[in-house]
């Protein structure tokens, strides 16, 4: 939150053209996160909550201390029988679901979720979350709202008349301008719609890239990780920054800086010593940009984690992630 109110992006300013500065006090910030740390409590600047429904935020671009704003983290949670207002944005969000079921309505069509499914908010959708069961629905909700808001597509909020109605013509169909086929893709990802996999991550279950074509989601990746007890996974250097939320388990994180040499060309420098980070069930571990990174479990039980990020970065150039050791269940 800022303090005229809720920080949609953040700008960057300099008084010098490296930006060495921004980068060490960004990478200063503690990097985990639990439940105590709410950075919005979505009074300010949003729309979606109803009297029963609530909204907290854990990571965001207005925040102090500033981590990231490439991708956001908040929880919604609807009581038993209950439902939020909704409303409309342009931006897609990914909702895992943490506990209960429900339904959304979205574009005034039903999806029905349960427990450790993925949903997709679509790009330009009017979206309602509803929970008629006796149970409380908890979800994770992951997005790259900022990649909008940087490229000026900004008209969202609750529904209503149009301004200066006599401006405009009649309605339109505004998925004239959505990419071909994409009403046919899945806007649920249930475990039974994926495969664990043996990667040098890890055991992995991917539910939303760039390979999944079924998903309608364009701007989140996202895949559970799967680390045995006394494990550890593949120690992988890539340039997205990205967010760990902590399903079960507990364990560490290692995490290497690497410095950029610009001599002829740009070369890598990864720090000698790692950076710890201590993880538990209901942390987010952020991992930054251009970093190494490797998770252990703890002894005696199994770490389960998901992960987002931001697919921007493979559309620029940086869809590889190279391993310099793999997971050890992998070996």
């Amino acid at each position: 939150m800022g303090k005229s109110g809720r920080v949609f992006v953040r700008g960057l300013t300099s008084q010098t053209y490296g930006l060495g500065d921004f980068r060490r006090r960004q990478l200063a910030v503690e990097r985990v996160r639990d439940d105590s740390v709410v950075v919005d409590d979505a009074k300010v600047g949003h729309s979606g909550d109803s009297a029963k429904s609530r909204t907290w935020w854990r990571i965001g671009p207005g925040d102090e201390d500033f981590l990231t704003q490439t991708i956001q983290v908040h929880f919604v949670e609807l009581p038993p029988e209950s439902s939020n207002h909704g409303h409309g944005h342009q931006n897609e969000a990914a909702f895992y679901i943490l506990e209960g079921r429900g339904y959304e309505i979205h574009d005034d069509q039903r999806y029905d979720w349960n427990k450790d499914d993925l949903v997709f908010v679509h790009t330009d959708s009017v979206h309602r979350h509803f929970n008629p069961y006796q149970e409380r629905a908890v979800a994770l909700v992951v997005k790259a709202k900022c990649t909008w808001m940087f490229m000026g597509l900004i008209q969202q909020g609750r529904s209503g008349p149009v301004e200066e109605e006599d401006r405009f013509g009649p309605r339109e169909d505004w998925s004239r301008i959505w990419t071909p086929g994409v009403l046919d893709r899945k806007k649920v990802i249930s475990p039974a719609d994926t495969t664990w996999q043996q990667t040098p991550l890890g055991r992995v279950r991917v539910m939303s890239s760039p390979e999944r074509t079924d998903a309608r989601i364009f701007s989140v990746d996202a895949f559970e990780l799967d680390i045995p007890a006394g494990g550890h996974s593949g120690k992988y250097w890539k340039m997205a920054d990205e967010v760990y939320y902590v399903l079960d388990g507990d364990g560490y994180a290692l995490q290497w800086e690497v410095e950029a040499e610009i001599a002829e060309k740009y070369y890598a420098r990864i720090a000698l010593e790692p950076k710890r980070y201590d993880i538990r069930r209901g942390d987010t571990l952020y991992v930054p940009q251009n970093h190494v990174c490797q998770i252990f479990a703890a002894d005696g039980t199994p770490l389960r984690l998901f992960n987002a990020q931001n697919r921007v970065f493979k559309h620029l150039g940086y869809d590889t992630v190279h391993y310099l050791e793999p997971a050890s269940n992998a070996m």
